[in-house]
Order: C-alpha cells, then structure tokens, then sequence
C-alpha cells in the first residue's frame, strides 16, 4: 500500500512565533516530524511512499534526498493553493489500490495508527477516515456519522451526529481519484470540499476512531505534541 505525506504549507505561523526550522523538520523526541511519520509508515508494511513539499523548502527537500530508505520515495516538489491540490499532485501517477494520506503536522500515537491501518486493509468501504473526539483545532471539520461509524456528511460547524472532527488522517481507494480530479477540474480549493464530494457521490466510508490527535500549527504545539508521545 502507498502512504502519502502532504508537506507543501509553508508553515507561516511557526516561523512568526521564532521556530527558525521548516515544519516538516521540526524536532520530536530528537527526530523530525517528517521522520517520525516515515518511521511509522515504514512499520505498517509502506510498499511506496509519497511527499510532496513546496518549492521554497530546499533544506526539506536536500533532507529527503538524503534519505536511504527500504522503499521507494517519491518526491514531488510544487507549491499549490491547497491541502486537495498537494494531493491531486502526489497522486497524478496513482490507479487503483488503496493509499493513507496525511499531512506532515499531524501528530498522533503510533499504536493509534497502526490500529487504523489494520482497520483500512480489511475493510471493503471505500474509505476508511481518521477522526478524533479531541478538538484543539482553530477550523475543525466536524464528521458525522451512523450507527454503523459510516460518515454521513461533514460540517464547518458541530451538528447532532458529529461527535468526531476530521484528524487529517485519509485511507481511500482508487474510486475516490476521479471524484478529486472533478474537484480540480471544477475549482473546488478545499480538502474538506473534497471530502463533501466523497459523500455526495454514494463512496462509503468509514470513520476510525484515533485518540489524541495534535495539529503542529503554533510554536506551543510542539510541546503539545511532544507530550502526546509520551503519554500511555
């Protein structure tokens, strides 16, 4: 299975609050953030993994060059407008199969992960999505769901079956490929727009319950997320 990192944002805010590093190399537990999630990609069993980063990064880039892995590495280098353009993007090459997409900031206990990852490659959904019940987010995407944890639509603002918002966590298979490049084509500018689409057009797709998630977006998230990997 492929796994994706999206990596392309510029990481404004962190940079305004002194991190002198670009996100995608800023440290935890004496390991980059980019690092950790290849690590982790790798311990899942990644045939092929996929980073995309914005032209700007040359030092992200030169680190990923670097990189003597057991696996292929793919990396596309593009600055785009979106988080859903980064992955129209890395994914352009992409068929059939199913692929875990996430951003480089998300932090999240592996052990969570490989449960999810597990959960994915047995499931016959579509679609097998990371949600969180931890809002910590400046602009959650709220997930609704059924009983069955089906995803029945996705809000800017919380509605009575949204108990979990999006962890930036995306385990699709190669009918959701068509419906993005309809987004591109359409001039859609939003993953969450995106995800709408999947919705709208019948894909069935599961939520998989993560525990703490953590999005690296200010210098105090850092410590957040660093704590996060340490607790039980």
């Amino acid at each position: 299975m492929k796994f994706a990192i999206i990596a392309a944002g510029e990481g404004s805010r962190l940079v305004q609050e002194g991190v002198a590093l670009p996100k995608p190399l800023v440290e935890l537990d004496g390991r980059p953030m980019i690092r950790r999630l290849i690590d982790i990609f790798l311990d899942c069993g990644a045939e092929e993994i996929c980073v995309i980063v914005n032209e700007q990064m040359t030092q992200v880039q030169e680190y990923l060059r670097s990189l003597t892995l057991p696996v292929p590495l793919k990396l596309v280098v593009k600055s785009t407008p979106s988080s859903m353009h980064s992955f129209y993007e890395v994914s352009k090459d992409w068929t059939n199969g199913k692929f875990v997409l996430t951003t480089v900031d998300t932090i999240f206990h592996e052990k969570d992960f490989r449960g999810y990852v597990h959960d994915f490659e047995a499931s016959d959904a579509d679609g097998c999505m990371g949600v969180t019940d931890y809002i910590d987010d400046e602009k959650p995407l709220y997930v609704g769901v059924d009983s069955d944890m089906l995803i029945t639509g996705y809000y800017d603002q919380p509605q009575p079956d949204s108990r979990y918002i999006s962890a930036g966590i995306y385990g699709l298979n190669g009918q959701s490929l068509s419906v993005l490049r309809r987004c591109v084509a359409e001039g859609q500018s939003r993953m969450r727009n995106f995800q709408r689409a999947l919705v709208t057009d019948g894909l069935r797709l599961k939520a998989f319950p993560l525990g703490k998630v953590i999005d690296v977006d200010h210098a105090e998230d850092i410590k957040k997320a660093q704590a996060l990997i340490h607790e039980p």
